[in-house]
């Protein structure tokens, strides 16, 4: 249950962040970093999905250890849009704390799943 729950929460976590950058302004910043945080974003659900059907503890280690990397990656996106004052920091504050969520329960799971080796 836990798996499929991380799998739809992933999946919202790259859809809100496909949505927010296509509200973010045209300007040169605003869209280097938004590309950034769009590929980080939507690469956390690609890799937590190929997780779920890892073959082997190390596969899922792999895994796992991608996410938890495009999920510290999509928060510092997330902080430097807010810092930056491309959007204001309120605006921001409900994704970035899902991210700070996902990114604890990923560092749990890579943790426990270690701890069984």
């Amino acid at each position: 249950m836990a798996d499929l729950d991380l799998r739809a929460r992933t999946k919202q976590f790259a859809l809100r962040t496909v949505r927010l950058f296509g509200r973010l302004p045209t300007t040169s910043e605003a869209q280097v970093i938004g590309k950034q945080l769009l590929r980080s974003g939507t690469s956390v659900a690609a890799n937590y999905r190929e997780s779920c059907r890892a073959r082997s503890d190390a596969e899922m280690l792999a895994k796992l250890g991608i996410v938890e990397q495009e999920l510290d990656e999509s928060i510092l996106w997330l902080e430097l849009l807010g810092d930056a004052e491309i959007l204001r920091a309120e605006l921001l504050q409900d994704i970035l704390d899902e991210a700070e969520q996902l990114l604890r329960m990923t560092v749990s799971s890579i943790k426990t799943l270690k701890s069984h080796r």
